[in-house]
């Protein structure tokens, strides 16, 4: 083989890996096109990335509500502002004290908010995701406007992009239950050596809402049935949760979030939590934000938005979050679950998922959490 052809097959195998976004010139007939289709169904199509910036230089300002961890904040904020200098940042946590149903309730009766880039969460995916100003985010990606990879973007709403993503799986301390007696598959932990508050189950239950999936909903629901069965421990958050294994007070947790189990594992002196994969691997998107439709900086959102899916943004989902990536990325998340079996909830599936959970409740018995 020769050089030539070595370097054209280097070449190809790169490209392949990365996402590469198609060029159009803003008076391009596609471009056009694209534009004049979005308009008739109500979508707002900006063509020029120079006029995204040009406006967002005028705004000179951006609002982002975050439901990421605050130790995220301020990296992303200043690997934002190398970019965009002109433009001043702010981010703010979304609680659960002012987040939630009680924000929609004061967007129902008119309440105006000066944020200008918000969260969509699972449990109220859809009435948040109506609040997303109209922006065909969808189709700007596709024709390169936004360097933002279209998966990531709600092929319905069109304007909610999902910024990372979360696997589960089980956690344990590795000094009270040898590796070889953990479970290996979900069935697993509805052995008889698992009976009698030998493990805990949260009872928000995302993760095992995302097994529905593939497994389907009566090997869910009875699944969820069985647990209650086992007698667990009752959780409630996972930052409490993981302590109580970290500190052997319990042994296990049956099912959660992967980056909660590597941030415990950082903070763990002794090395004692093990997290574990196991499949199908329950995945969800994660971080699903949308630019207000009352925002006063829509421009400058765009770009913080197309900022948090970039390369520089992602890197740092991944280091201080930690692994907290999109699944659309080579980032870490994704080569965790490569070659393995998934559970995805994704924007197919997110209208689906308060009724689950309610379903995986229901079976559970909605018990009460035990964990204070």
């Amino acid at each position: 083989m020769n050089v030539l052809l070595i370097a054209l097959v280097a070449a190809s195998c790169w490209m392949s890996s990365v996402f590469t976004f198609p060029a159009f010139s803003a008076d391009s007939a596609a471009l056009q096109k694209a534009r004049k289709e979005a308009e008739t169904k109500g979508f707002i199509f900006i063509t020029s990335r120079d006029e995204i910036i040009a406006k967002a230089k005028k705004e000179g300002k951006v609002k982002i509500g975050s439901t990421l961890d605050p130790d995220t904040y301020r990296p992303m904020v200043e690997s934002f502002k190398k970019k965009y200098p002109f433009i001043e940042a702010q981010m703010e946590e979304l609680s659960g004290a002012v987040y939630g149903e009680k924000f929609l309730m004061e967007l129902d009766a008119g309440k105006t908010t000066d944020w200008d880039l918000v969260h969509a969460p699972e449990d109220f995916y859809s009435r948040f995701a109506e609040n997303a100003m109209k922006l065909d985010l969808l189709g700007m990606a596709q024709y390169g406007v936004l360097a933002i990879n279209p998966k990531m973007v709600d092929p319905n709403y069109r304007g909610v992009v999902s910024v990372g993503s979360a696997l589960c799986g089980a956690v344990y301390n590795r000094e009270l239950i040898p590796p070889e007696k953990v479970p290996n598959k979900w069935e697993d932990f509805l052995k008889q050596e698992f009976k009698g508050r030998k493990f805990l189950v949260d009872i928000r239950p995302y993760c095992n809402a995302a097994l529905v999936s593939t497994l389907g909903d009566e090997w869910v629901k009875n699944y969820a049935g069985k647990l209650k069965d086992q007698q667990p421990v009752w959780a409630r958050g996972q930052t409490r949760s993981l302590a109580t294994i970290v500190a052997g007070e319990n042994p296990m947790h049956q099912l959660a979030n992967y980056h909660s189990c590597v941030r415990a594992q950082q903070k763990d002196p002794r090395k004692v939590l093990v997290c574990k994969v196991i499949e199908p691997v329950p995945v969800r998107l994660q971080e699903n934000d949308f630019v207000m439709k009352t925002a006063p900086h829509p421009y400058a959102a765009l770009l913080f938005l197309e900022h948090q899916v970039s390369p520089e943004g992602q890197k740092i989902l991944d280091e201080v979050e930690p692994v907290k990536s999109s699944i659309y990325t080579d980032g870490e998340v994704a080569r965790l679950i490569k070659g393995k079996k998934i559970a995805l909830n994704d924007f197919k599936t997110y209208k689906d998922g308060a009724r689950r959970m309610k379903m995986i409740l229901e079976a559970f018995g909605f018990p009460k959490a035990e964990l204070k």
